[in-house]
Order: structure tokens, then sequence, then C-alpha cells
């Protein structure tokens, strides 16, 4: 009985032994699992280029020939605006720049005929007037010379004569005037009436063409912000074109995972909404502030870990890739 109790409580023992081998090595393959150094994981997100799509000119939605999720090529009329004002300003343009060519052509032709031959007729009567008057003065001198007339006859004689002399001068430039027509600065500053007049034409013109507006670029319109019949001003954005040929992933990485993301490098990454893997290589990278999240390395905190703005670029292009789409960066 005694060797019996001994060896069961041998067996005991070893059976108390081996149980606690046991428990030690699943602790130990439990802390391993759960202490070992976990690889990081880091999720960015997807973003591309916007195109504002605004008009110059205030006026009321007339069409709009689009709808969100429409894809669009270069000079594609989006939307047309109606806008009266501009309209009429072209009308008052126009004729500003009718009356400037009728007057431009006025004084390029010069003066008509019927100014002409009334110009001659006078000259002609002041001509025969300074001779009639110097035919007088002299024959009033001669008179005087013998002392036949006083000096005041011979006076008014001789005003006279320098009368008709200075009506005949004015006479001859009039005439002169009425044939060579304008001057070379009268017909000059003409044509610069003619000339600003078409540059208010062509501005007004060229406002009425920003009525229609076109898409800039190749892209998909991503957002319509008014409705047709609505008023906009000036500038109003109208709509955003979508380039999704400019794409790019931005990562919010802790600067101690940054050895692996510099400049130029490049990456492996996950997208789940296309279930695709990619590269992507690394071409942006910049310090967020001290508004960003950070980590202290220790509790009592020796230096703090700050948070890094990261971009990069799919090194191809990505059918179906949409801003706003996760990218996973696993085994970081």
């Amino acid at each position: 009985m005694d060797t019996n109790a001994k060896i069961t409580r041998k067996n005991n023992m070893l059976l108390a032994f081996i149980s606690v081998i046991t428990v030690l090595v699943l602790i130990a393959v439990v802390g391993w699992f759960f202490l070992k150094p976990q690889s990081a994981t880091i999720q960015g997100q997807v973003e591309a280029s916007e195109v504002r799509v605004s008009g110059k000119v205030p006026g009321r939605i007339l069409e709009l020939r689009v709808k969100e999720g429409d894809a669009v090529r270069k000079g594609d009329t989006l939307a047309i605006i109606d806008s009266p004002e501009v309209l009429a300003k072209l009308e008052q343009a126009q004729a500003a720049e009718d009356a400037a060519q009728a007057q431009n052509a006025k004084a390029l032709k010069g003066a008509r005929e019927e100014q002409i031959a009334t110009a001659y007729a006078l000259r002609q009567k002041a001509i025969a007037g300074l001779d009639i008057a110097e035919k007088s003065y002299k024959r009033i001198q001669n008179l005087y010379d013998q002392g036949v007339v006083s000096a005041q006859k011979r006076d008014e004689a001789e005003a006279n004569f320098q009368a008709m002399k200075a009506s005949e001068q004015a006479a001859a430039s009039q005439y002169q005037m009425a044939v060579n027509g304008a001057e070379k600065e009268d017909k000059s500053a003409a044509q610069a009436l003619v000339n600003k007049a078409r540059g208010a034409v062509d501005e007004v013109t060229s406002y009425i063409r920003e009525t229609y507006l076109l898409a800039p670029i190749d892209g998909e319109i991503a957002e319509i912000f008014p409705k047709t019949g609505e008023l906009i001003g000036t500038g109003a954005p109208v709509m955003n074109v979508l380039d999704k040929q400019d794409s790019w992933v931005v990562f919010n990485v802790r600067e101690d995972y940054l050895k692996t993301m510099t400049v130029g490098k490049t990456v492996n990454a996950f997208i789940p909404a296309l279930d695709m893997q990619i590269k992507l290589k690394v071409y942006y990278l910049k310090d967020q502030g001290s508004y960003a999240s950070w980590k202290a390395t220790k509790v009592s905190g020796q230096y703090d870990l700050k948070t890094f703005e990261v971009k990069a670029r799919p090194e191809t292009y990505i059918e179906g890739l949409y801003p706003g789409m996760s990218v996973i960066i696993h085994n970081f």
C-alpha cells in the first residue's frame, strides 16, 4: 500500500510538472504573438485635380448641356448664360462704331463741291474788292501828293485798301481749306475714334462669347452648382470638371516610418475598392506642423514623433480610380 501511494504521488507530481510546463509554454506562445512587433498598416486617400468652370458675365442659366458624371472633351459647350445687358451693350457699341465710321469718311472725303464753289466765289469777290480798293488808294495818293485832297481822305483810302487785302487773304485761306479738305490731324483723330469704337465692339463681343461656357480640359463633370433658370454673378462657379488623369494619393505618416517613404521611392499599395495592387511613387513630403497628431516616444517624453503629409502618384493610369477611394500600404 505504501508503495502504491508513493507511485501515485510520483505520478501526480510528474503530471503537475508537465501541466506547469505546458502552461508556461502556452503563456510563452501567446506572449510571443501578442508582444512581437506588429507590422504597420498605413491608409491613404485618392485625390484628383478639379477645374472650376465660371462665367465672366452675370446672367441667368439658360441651358445646362451636361449632367454630373458625364464625360466631356476640351472645348465642349457645358452651359449657356442669358445676359440681355451684354447684348444691349453690343448694340450701343455698334452704333458708336457706325457714327465714328461716318465721321471718318467725312474727314477723308473733305468738303462738298457746293462748299468749294462758295469759297471760290467769295475769294473772287474779295479779289475784285481788293483791286478796286487798291486803285482808289493810288488815285487818292496822287491827289494827296498834288495837295488836292486832305490827309484824312488819303488815310481812309489806305485803311480801306488794307482791309480789303486782309479780306482777300482770308477768302484765299478758306478756299484752300475747302479744296484740301480736313487737316492731317483731323483725319488722324477721326481714325482714332473709329479704332476706339471698334475696340469697344470687340470687347463686348468677347463678353458674348463668354456666355457659352466651354470645357477647359478633358474630364468628367464632378459637380454642378446652379439650376437652369438661376441667376449667377460675375465669376460665380457653375460646375467642376474632374481631371482623372491627374490623380494622387495622400498619406499621413508618422516620422519614424518616413525612412521607407522618401521622395522618389516607389511603394506597393492596395486599393480595396478595385481589389488591385498598384505601385506609387512618392513626390511630396511636408511636415503638417504642431497642430497635427504626434506621439511621445516615452511616458516621460524625450522627443515627439510628428506626422508628415506624403503624396504619391500611381506609376500608370488606373481606370476607375476616383477621389475618396482608400489606398492601403501593408507591412510597413
